[in-house]
Parts: structure tokens; C-alpha cells; sequence
């Protein structure tokens, strides 16, 4: 018996777990999920018979009212019947299907389209159409897949003549669009003029057509495309093999095989097999290459084959394991968004050009932080190994579909014009969750960038790495003057080393060489010399970050503090409540807030980091504070909730008794306020429930702060909220403080340290606001 070698075993396991990833629980990756409630008689009633009958006699009167009242506009089939999948092949329709589930993820996953996938049993193109038509009256798209060439041509273009919405074979078109979209890069960084560049096409499948008519479109000349078969170049003359979209591409030239077109050739566009390209032939291409292997799973040539004999070689591949991976998943999700957002007729060339544009505009931009931690933190920027985004940048979205809606627009095919594009972009990133649009609703309303009084945050932790990287997103905004303290030295080393040098001319402070450090521990050894505090003691506490960012707020030479980066909770805690205190004069302690932000709802936490054991009274106070900051962030009037195992009185003991004692003192402390309580989790977050057993619940609808009888419970809820619930959480927000210092966690992620930046900004503003009214 011969033992499975490394690369089998290998192999082998990566075939098992993708087998158990699509068996573990529920069989496949797709479910079908009500958006309307349908918890109780009433509900089934409108969803179904009778209620039902209304929106059909509706659409009976109105055929455009199925947008209004059904999910067609949203809905896109992804079609096949398994002729041509992936690398694998003619495998038919049933073995086809975990792909087109795959496909439906993807869309649902990138630009929130719902799918249902579509296998048939049909191989001709006469009954292929036949069916595809009669699903047009279900769907608000046709998305094409894996149907083999030449048949994929034909059926897509008469699709497209018969019926009233977009028809897109993937296949063919996406590989284009994205192939395209790295195309004009790499001409731009080598600086050639597309109409004179030469380019040898390696296959002659969908792909392959799609994509060299793309590059036609793109302004590449007829004649200087050069096609290959398995059979070799395609040829004026030649017959063997020959259908009318190969005779397209048949040109006057002497070249018979890959290697001889492949001479002084300034291109290489690859859909075709593994290993068809040599060194020779990549050596016998013009300086500066552009070689796209992208066949499928393995390139025509290796990335690492071709620097053996080129170092000037521009390389792209099908694969994610290599720079500039050519993936459809950048185009067909915002592709569809652009023309269901339209209710596009058709999808024409204008739109696919205007989505080639868009990406490779994007490619130019400075990338994202979240988008380097999809890809294990490596660095990216526009150039040979950088000619297209990222799968994983959100950014794609909002710069694709609006360019696809635009030139559906633009050439007549748009049933639905968009009026506001702005308004259409944030709408777009709202789809994909909420966190999105709360920030962008807090910087809006902090002083906008270059205006003298833009809040100062001081960062006591200057060296950080991912401080630093939130201050240079910071700078860059100008919506936030960042302070750092440390040694000026280091910093600057530590930027050089991040590549952020242009921070350099930030303010940077060293505690005791600043100007107000004798100052500061003056202060500071009166307000604590009766708590043990020696003045040399002040003198060496005031050297330290937390202390001196605490102190410079207190004393207006900043306006707010962001730490925790590399400190554990405690360690940053104590020197602000030393040198702050709380905001309340009377007994209010500080209390620590969480924001959950879900796809459809934002919940306010508390107190989730600091009191142990709050009284009725704490948990009043700690209610104030919360609401007051949903207020503040949210702009709208919360829904408290006292949170127990019992409900209103179901059990007595002290824990349920102090919950409901909670809610009499906030009340009675602001009669405005509505709260109520005790209550159970899921009473207080589901309205449904909510009425249905408790009617005389003072909450008219679910809660949007929620009050925990401890801080082990809410601690434990908003963790496991985090992790497995889908949300994304801000905060801790301390409140309530005399000034604006928050501490994030030693986990945060250079996108949490800006947002909590951004929310202690505004947080800063509104007690200055505060303030001023106060002594009006």
C-alpha cells in the first residue's frame, strides 16, 4: 500500500472539509427568511389568504405595482444547466447546484440581492429560451451560468431581444468586465496606448470571446488581437474547428501556433488550460508584458514561472493566492444592483464599460484598513501587483452599481431614474448594515474639514501602530486635530515604518518636557494630596499618558481622550476617574455604554464595564445617562428597558425588586422618560411578544436601551451579542464624565479607534454645547 504523499493528504482534507462546510447543519448555504412578521393569526392572514388578495388585484390593475408590493425588483435567478462549471465541466444541472447556491451568496453577501438558483434539464438553445422566458414575470434579473459555448451566445442574445429585463451570462461578461478593468491599468503603468497594444487571446470558450470583444470595446484594434484554440491560431482561411464567433477574431497573419503569436506579442489574455504557456514564450513577448492567466482553478502560466525568465512581466490569475486575482465576484452583485435599481431593461456595453471604469478608478484610491486585514494585513497600493480592488472592499459597491445605474440612464434603458446619486450611494451601504450610516451621521455634525474649531483628541498612546493608523484616517478626514503624546522621536521612527511620515508635523507632546507639566502636577497634587498623594508622587504620576491626556482635557488643551489600545480596562480607568471624576455633583457614578449596531436595528447596552453590583439608584441614573446618549448619537427618543428573569412582578426577589424600584426613580428624575420594567430579554426586544402578553407595557414599541441588573450580565450579553448575533459594536462610551474620554479595547480595530474618535468628537461638542448654555 503507497502512502499518500504530503500534497495528497493535503488535498484530500481540503475535499473533506468542503464536503462537511456544505453537509454541517442545514444541508446547502441557503435559506429562505420572511421580512414580515408572521407570529401570529393577524399576520398569516395579511401574508397570506385573505389579506393577499389586495396586492394582486393591484398588480392585476397596474403591472408596475409587482415592484411595490413583491420582492421581483430585488430578485435574480442564477440560471444553468451544469454544461460548463467552473473547471469542472459538463456535470449537468444536479451536481452543478452547490455552485449556483454559492453564486446566490454571493450576491446576497456583496450587494444584497436575493436569489433563487434556477438547475434545468434542457441542452438546446431553443429550449433553454423557451424556459428562461416563462421565468421572467418571477424576476427582476437572469443571471446566466455555466452553459457552455457556443450555445451561451446564442441564448443570451436572443434573451435579450425577447425579454424586458437584464440578462447577463456571467461567464462571459464578468471575466470581461473585470479582465477589462485590469486591462486599462496595466496599460496605464506601462505606459502604452491600448490602440496600438498587441494581444494574444488563449481560448476560444465563452470567456475567452467575451472577453476579447470587451477589449474591442475598450479600444483595442481588431487587428491586433490574435486568437488560439486547441487546434491552434485562428486564421482567415482556416475551417477546422471555426463557428462565426471564432470567425470574428480570424485574422491575416502567418502565426499556426500559441508560441508564434506569442512573439513580441505586448499581451496575453488566458481562459483557456493549465501549462499552455511556456518561459520561452512569456520570453519572447515585448518589454513590459501584460500576462492575464486566468484559467480555472490553475493558470496557463505561474507567477512564479514567469519572474524566472521576466522581472518586467504585469501578472494577473484567476486565483486568490496570487496578486491581481481576476474574480467575478467584483462585477455581477453591483453590476445587477446598478440595473435593478434602474429596473433596467437590459444590460448593455455602456453599463459593463461604465462598471470596467468605475473598478479601475477604484484600484487608484488609498485602500482601507478592513480591507488589509481581509488579507492578513499586506500593504496595497495601484501598481503592477495592485491593478484591480479587493473582493472584500465595501467601497465596490457604492462606485460600481451608481456608474451601472448612470449609464443605463444615460442610454435609454433605465425605467426608474435615480434623481439623487449621494442619496442612492448611502442608500447602498445601508444595505449591507447600519454602522455605515451612524458614522456618517456623526461626522456630519461635528465642524466641518479646515474649520479652526474641529475638536482636539488626545491619543496617549502615540507609538501604537493602529493608533497611528486611525490618526492618519483622522488627519486625512480634517474633521479631528489629533494630539499624541510620547516621545517625538519614536513616533516619528514608528511612522516612518507605517509608511504615515506625512504625520509628522502633527502635535506631538513628552509629558515633562511640555509646558504645562509643572502646572499640571500642581493641580493635580492639590485636588489628591488629602488621598496619599506626596507631590513627587504627582510629579512621577504626571508623566504618564493616561494622567497627562486626562489632565490636558480637564484643563481645555484638548477637547476629548481616546486610550486603551495596549491597557487592560483597569489601568485606564482609574487615572481618569482620578483626575475627571463624573459629570454629577450628587451620587452618579460612571457607567460603561455598548452600541450594538445590527443590520436593522441599533440597541444601547449598560452598565457593561464598570459597576459590579449597581443599586436602584445607580441603575436610574445609569438608565438617564444611556438614553440621554441614544438621544445624542441617534437623534430620536429611546424605548428603555429594566432588564430581569421576571416579568412585572413574576418573581419577588431582591434582584427583580431592585430592576422595578430602577424604574420608578428614573421616572420620577425625568417624567419624559419611557421605561419600563422588570422585564425578560426577549419581551423587551420584541414588540410582538411584548403586546401579545404584557398590553399595559408602557413601551410602544421594542426597547433601544437596555438596563442589566449587573455588570457580570451585561458584560456576558453584549460579548456574545458581538460574536455570534452579527452586530458591531461601539463603545465602551463612559458616561456620565465632565468631559469626553473614552477608552476602546486592546482589540479594537483601527476602523473602532476612528469611530470611537469620531463618537467622542461629538460627545465633546455636546457638553461644551451644554456648557455654554448653561452660563447663557
Amino acid at each position: 500500500m503507497t502512502t499518500p504523499t504530503n500534497e495528497t493528504t493535503s488535498a484530500e482534507e481540503k475535499y473533506r472539509l468542503a464536503l462537511d462546510y456544505h453537509a454541517h447543519g442545514r444541508a446547502g448555504k441557503v435559506e429562505i427568511t420572511p421580512t414580515k412578521p408572521t407570529m401570529t393569526a393577524r399576520d398569516l392572514s395579511l401574508a397570506y389568504s385573505p389579506g393577499v388578495a389586495a396586492p394582486c388585484l393591484e398588480i392585476a390593475k397596474n403591472p408596475d405595482d409587482v415592484y411595490k408590493y413583491t420582492a421581483k425588483g430585488n430578485l435574480v435567478a442564477v440560471l444553468s444547466n451544469g454544461t460548463a462549471v467552473l473547471g469542472l465541466g459538463d456535470i449537468g444541472p444536479l451536481a452543478g447546484k452547490p455552485v449556483m447556491e454559492g453564486k446566490g451568496v454571493l450576491f446576497k453577501r456583496f450587494a444584497d440581492i436575493d436569489v433563487f438558483d434556477i438547475e434545468i434539464n434542457n441542452r438546446s438553445v431553443e429550449e433553454i429560451v423557451r424556459t428562461v422566458k416563462s421565468l421572467e414575470p418571477t424576476f427582476g434579473g437572469i443571471n446566466l451560468e455555466d452553459i457552455k459555448a457556443p450555445e451561451c451566445f446564442e441564448v443570451e442574445t436572443q434573451l435579450q431581444e425577447i425579454m424586458d429585463i437584464p440578462i447577463f451570462h456571467d461567464d462571459q461578461h464578468g471575466t470581461a468586465i473585470i479582465g477589462g478593468a485590469a486591462f486599462l491599468n496595466a496599460c496605464e503603468i506601462t505606459n502604452r496606448d491600448i490602440s496600438k497594444v498587441k494581444v494574444v487571446v488563449s481560448g476560444a470558450g465563452a470567456a475567452a470571446i467575451a472577453t476579447a470583444n470587451f477589449l474591442l470595446e475598450l479600444g483595442v484594434k481588431r487587428e491586433n488581437v490574435l486568437m488560439a484554440d486547441s487546434k491552434g491560431v485562428i486564421y482567415k482561411g482556416r475551417t477546422e474547428g471555426m463557428n462565426k464567433y471564432k470567425d470574428a477574431f480570424a485574422n491575416e497573419t502567418k502565426c499556426r501556433t500559441l508560441a508564434d503569436a506569442m512573439v513580441n506579442a505586448d499581451a496575453f489574455i488566458g481562459c483557456s488550460a493549465k501549462g499552455l504557456v511556456s518561459k520561452d514564450m512569456v520570453k519572447a513577448m515585448a518589454k513590459d508584458p501584460i500576462i492575464f492567466a486566468m484559467a480555472n482553478p490553475d493558470p496557463e502560466i505561474t507567477p512564479e514561472e514567469v519572474a524566472q525568465v521576466r522581472s518586467d512581466a504585469i501578472m494577473a490569475t484567476g486565483r486568490s493566492d496570487y496578486a491581481n486575482q481576476v474574480n467575478n465576484v467584483l462585477c455581477f452583485p453591483f453590476l445587477f444592483r446598478g440595473a435593478l435599481d434602474v429596473r433596467a431593461r437590459k444590460i448593455n456595453e455602456e453599463m459593463k464599460k461604465a462598471a470596467a471604469m468605475a473598478l479601475a478608478k477604484l484600484a487608484k484610491e488609498e485602500v482601507p484598513e478592513d480591507v488589509k486585514r481581509a488579507y492578513g494585513n499586506e500593504n496595497f497600493s495601484f501598481g503592477r501587483n495592485y491593478l484591480i480592488p479587493k473582493p472584500f472592499d465595501k467601497r465596490v459597491l457604492t462606485w460600481v452599481a451608481p456608474a451601472v445605474a448612470k449609464a443605463a440612464m444615460d442610454s435609454g434603458v433605465a425605467r426608474m431614474p435615480i434623481e439623487d446619486f449621494n442619496a442612492y450611494a448611502k442608500s447602498l451601504q445601508e444595505r449591507l448594515g447600519q454602522v455605515g450610516s451612524i458614522m456618517r451621521n456623526i461626522r456630519s455634525r461635528l465642524p466641518g474639514a479646515g474649520k479652526a474649531e474641529k475638536p482636539r483628541i488626545v491619543f496617549p498612546e502615540g507609538t501604537n501602530a493602529r493608533i497611528l493608523k486611525a490618526v492618519s484616517i483622522l488627519r486625512d478626514e480634517g474633521l479631528i486635530q489629533p494630539i499624541l503624546l510620547g516621545n517625538k522621536k519614536i513616533i516619528h521612527r514608528k511612522m516612518d515604518e507605517l509608511g504615515v511620515s506625512n504625520l509628522k508635523d502633527l502635535e506631538i507632546i513628552y509629558p515633562e518636557d511640555n509646558a504645562n507639566y509643572e502646572t499640571f502636577v500642581k493641580d493635580y497634587f492639590t485636588q489628591r494630596q488629602r488621598k496619599g498623594v506626596s507631590y513627587s508622587f504627582a510629579k512621577d504620576t504626571m508623566k504618564r499618558g493616561n494622567y497627562f491626556g486626562s489632565m490636558m482635557v480637564k484643563t481645555g488643551n484638548a477637547d476629548g481622550m481616546i486610550t486603551g489600545a495596549t491597557q487592560n480596562y483597569p489601568e485606564c480607568i482609574r487615572p481618569i476617574m482620578k483626575v475627571i471624576g463624573t459629570n454629577s455633583p450628587g451620587r452618579a457614578k460612571v457607567a460603561g455604554i455598548m452600541m450594538l449596531v445590527f443590520k436593522q436595528r441599533v440597541v444601547f447596552l449598560a452598565d457593561c464595564t464598570v459597576q459590579m453590583n449597581p443599586d436602584a439608584h445607580d441603575l436610574a441614573d445609569i438608565a438617564l445617562s444611556a438614553a440621554q446618549m441614544y438621544r445624542n448619537v441617534m437623534q430620536a427618543e429611546p424605548r428603555v428597558a429594566f432588564l430581569s428573569y421576571s416579568n412585572f412582578g413574576s418573581n419577588r426577589d431582591p434582584q427583580a425588586a431592585k430592576m422595578a424600584e430602577a424604574v420608578k426613580i428614573a421616572k420620577a428624575k425625568d417624567p419624559t422618560l419611557i421605561a419600563d420594567g422588570e422585564m425578560q430579554a426577549d419581551v423587551a426586544v420584541n414588540a410582538d411578544i411584548m403586546k401579545n402578553l404584557f398590553e399595559f407595557c408602557s413601551l410602544d414599541k421594542a426597547a433601544d436601551v437596555l438596563i442589566f441588573p449587573d455588570l457580570g450580565s451585561a458584560n456576558i450579553s453584549y460579548k456574545l451579542l458581538a460574536q455570534l448575533g452579527g452586530a458591531t459594536s461601539i463603545g465602551p462610551i463612559l458616561l456620565p464624565l465632565k468631559y469626553a474620554i473614552n477608552i476602546v479595547q486592546r482589540t479594537s480595530t483601527v476602523d473602532e479607534i476612528v469611530n470611537m474618535s469620531h463618537l467622542t468628537a461629538l460627545i465633546s461638542q455636546e457638553i461644551k454645547a451644554h456648557r455654554a448654555l448653561k452660563h447663557s
